[in-house]
């Protein structure tokens, strides 16, 4: 049967500021003999597609190629 898992205060503020913040992602807590041992946190950025330059230049028919392939161009540079 597992253990019942027990979190303290210490645990309670740590998951939490994990999750403040957070807009788009995930956490991760990895529990072992019935204890939180770890927390994962993976957050995502979401871009508006439609206020990119590579949208708004394949809307206009604007792509630029080199050798038969696509290039990319950094936003700043």
């Amino acid at each position: 049967m597992a253990k019942p898992i027990v979190l303290d205060e210490e645990w309670l503020e740590r998951i939490g500021a994990q999750v403040n913040g957070l807009e788009y992602g995930s956490v991760l807590i990895t529990v072992h003999d019935g204890r939180v041992v770890q927390i994962d946190r993976t957050e995502r950025k979401r871009f508006d597609a439609a206020n990119s330059s590579g949208k708004q230049q394949a809307e206009q028919g604007q792509t630029h190629t080199r050798n038969g392939t696509e290039s990319l161009k950094a936003a700043n540079g």
